[in-house]
């Protein structure tokens, strides 16, 4: 086991990570520079992960780097912002040698190249607990353009990219549940737990198109009660109507009562939309172009709170909405 000191790490690992990016001076000073156009507006969120309640701990650590960006990249995408850059605050254990972090950093420079994005900067940290990481990112939008979760209006349609509750029942599969299940459905949901798949390119076409936007990250149910209360209205969706993977519908045609897993066990990472419908063809042709698929799950209406009906129209009672962080 080599565990190298903290500028040793900083050099070797991360370092490389910013190359290219002058902003960040080769990470060898205290802060970092991020220009930004005239015209734009700098998008920043942040997100933290704790080994053992947002990952399991045995994970690869290039995949436990790759959950970590794309999770921002998630909000940044749903905010209508082009990522750009990524700064990182990480508290390791002991335990944490350089072969972790080598394989860690291997996970983050294949991201890069896969959305376009270049370290700023950060802060490492010894802990005596468990491994806590910490990324915050930046995008840039059009001054004024950012997509808010307040912003919808009665009549708007319900839309969610990609597909819901795979997330959720792949960390049950990683936890050992359905061993019935077929080997391929298995893996891809522990792989979308894992890997999570957000929408980057679709994100920023939204502007002018949606009148909300967030991503799907605490569960559709939870996070859509988030949209509709911060707008003043009721969220009305049809269960039958959600998209699910073929390996969720698997487990759906034998355990229907996961249907709640489906719609309130969070880690999707997907962008929940309200559409006028005079932009339904625009949000569909946005779609198409970037090769994401959207589907259309409900309506705004006046009122408050979240409906969720079944086949039969019958308002479901779900046992839970999401996840909850306190």
């Amino acid at each position: 086991m080599t565990v190298s000191g903290e500028f040793e790490r900083i050099a070797r690992f991360f370092a490389p990570l910013a190359k290219g990016f002058d902003g960040a001076d080769g990470l060898t000073d205290d802060a970092a520079a991020l220009p930004v156009p005239n015209g734009q507006d700098l998008i920043v969120s942040t997100d933290t992960i704790v080994e053992t309640i947002h990952y399991l701990g045995p994970e690869k650590p290039a995949s436990i780097a790759s959950k970590l960006l794309r999770v921002t990249l998630s909000d940044l995408a749903s905010k209508g912002a082009v990522p750009r850059w990524y700064t990182m605050n990480l508290a390791l254990p002991a335990k944490i040698d350089d072969a972790w972090l080598e394989g860690f950093c291997d996970g983050l420079a294949q991201d890069q190249d896969r959305y376009g994005v270049v370290l700023a900067g950060g802060d490492t940290v010894k802990t005596d607990g468990p491994v806590v990481l910490t990324l915050t990112g930046y995008g840039l939008a059009p001054a004024g353009g950012i997509l808010r979760r307040g912003g919808a209006k009665p009549g708007d349609m319900i839309y969610v990219t990609g597909t819901i509750g795979d997330g959720a029942l792949g960390l049950e599969c990683a936890r050992g549940a359905f061993p019935e299940l077929d080997w391929n459905a298995r893996d891809h949901l522990i792989r979308r737990y894992e890997w999570p798949d957000p929408p980057v390119a679709l994100g920023p076409a939204l502007i002018g198109i949606a009148n909300a936007a967030m991503d799907i990250s605490d569960g559709l149910v939870a996070d859509l009660a988030h949209m509709a209360d911060a707008s003043g209205l009721r969220a009305l969706i049809r269960a039958t109507t959600v998209p699910v993977s073929d390996a969720a519908a698997e487990i759906l045609s034998d355990s229907p009562d996961r249907l709640t897993t489906v719609l309130s066990g969070g880690d999707d990472y997907q962008i929940l939309a309200a559409i006028p419908p005079q932009a339904e063809a625009a949000v569909l042709a946005a779609a198409r172009t970037h090769g994401i698929a959207v589907t259309k799950i409900g309506e705004f209406e006046a009122g408050q709170g979240v409906s969720v009906l079944d086949a039969d129209g019958a308002e479901l009672a779900l046992a839970q909405t999401g996840y909850s962080h306190s």
